[in-house]
């Protein structure tokens, strides 16, 4: 007999990628979430492809839905400094999944956990994973309040459990399962207040990398840089008063910025590397999202590609049924299947990531071009 705290899908991340698994699963499977953050935060990734449609519209959740109007703005397409000095333009207007959007990450994570909560998924939030221990043909997770005075403790039984802590991987890690890292991308980033009419999202490439800015709901802006992590002094991104330095050397961007100085919210680096677990299933258990496969954000794909494995992952789950990967036979099919999938989009991404790039040459010899130059023939 199951108590409180008994589940039978576990998922350790309440991002994104969780909590659409855990939608998708919810009418098949008692699921819990777990995630470390009371609240979500803000991230810096905010383009959601047009194809994302196709998941909320399988989920039941129209993207036209009024309680979705604060979350989104359609976006009309790129334009682009890349290449060349001559401004070029990608829309979406002729896309079948119609135009892309410009997201409020921390709403829409929010609205994910509340649908979660309303499918009857039980929610943790606020703990972090402290150990796992697997006998018996079911995971025991144990986690922690994040918070030096409420140090309360928290088990939970499952069956099956989905890693969805990002690229951190932290259940994955704790079994010792270890990640490769392809490069060394970081990307610094802010927002501050829009003012521009053009809602379009912009992309520049510059010497020693690029940069991006796109308009978000209530009317804000984000701007982003991203280079690798040896390139620049770290004292460069400590703060904004530093990092202006950078932003002073485009002039796309300087005049984004100019006469908002004191109206900026630095956030400072973040990962951006592209990132592979080297397993991504196990006895029972499933790396999902991030946590599974990194991308670069030159790709736009990092929300869809989180939704997307969320949804696939789902539906091999339910294919299999979760009370049969208790089988070695099973579960070795299972973890093929799943595997597959993955390095199939892995391998996707690799070519289209290193597509993007080597059609940037005209800083052949600078040492974040060269880099990626050289790595366009490795997959």
């Amino acid at each position: 007999m199951m108590d409180n705290n008994d589940t039978e899908i576990a998922i350790i991340g309440g991002g994104i990628a969780g909590c659409i698994a855990a939608i998708a699963l919810s009418n098949n499977y008692k699921v819990t979430l777990i995630d470390k953050l009371e609240q979500p935060i803000d991230k810096v990734g905010e383009s959601l492809a047009p194809a994302t449609q196709r998941v909320f519209n399988a989920l039941g959740i129209s993207l036209n839905n009024t309680e979705l109007k604060n979350l989104f703005i359609d976006n009309l397409g790129m334009q682009s400094y890349w290449g060349s000095d001559q401004l070029q333009i990608l829309d979406h207007l002729r896309n079948p999944d119609g135009l892309s959007k410009s997201v409020d990450r921390k709403k829409l994570c929010l609205f994910l956990r509340e649908k979660a909560s309303e499918k009857g998924v039980k929610g943790f939030w606020g703990f972090r994973l402290f150990n796992s221990t697997y006998s018996d043909e079911k995971w025991k997770i144990t986690c922690k309040k994040d918070n030096q005075k409420n140090r309360e403790a928290i088990t939970v039984s499952a069956d099956f459990v989905i890693d969805a802590t990002g690229r951190n991987a932290h259940f994955a890690r704790s079994l010792g399962i270890k990640r490769t890292n392809y490069d060394s991308l970081l990307s610094c980033w802010f927002t501050l207040p829009n003012t521009e009419r053009n809602t379009m999202s912009s992309i520049i490439s510059d010497e020693f990398g690029w940069w991006y800015t796109a308009v978000l709901p209530d009317n804000k802006r984000v701007i982003s840089y991203q280079t690798d992590t040896d390139i620049f002094d770290k004292s460069l991104f400590k703060n904004f008063l530093s990092f202006s330095q950078l932003t002073k050397t485009n002039s796309v961007i300087s005049k984004l910025i100019e006469h908002k100085e004191n109206e900026i919210d630095f956030k400072g680096v973040v990962s951006a590397n592209s990132t592979k677990l080297h397993t991504v299933v196990g006895q029972q258990w499933i790396a999902l999202g991030d946590a599974a496969i990194s991308f670069d954000p030159l790709s736009s794909q990092g929300m869809f590609n989180a939704m997307a494995n969320a949804m696939q992952a789902s539906q091999l789950l339910k294919k299999y049924d979760i009370s049969s990967l208790k089988y070695q036979e099973e579960m070795s099919q299972f973890s093929k299947e799943y595997t597959s999938q993955i390095n199939s989009v892995w391998t996707h991404y690799l070519k289209h990531k290193n597509l993007f790039y080597s059609a940037e040459n005209r800083w052949t010899n600078a040492i974040f071009w060269k880099r990626r130059l050289e790595n366009a023939f490795v997959l």
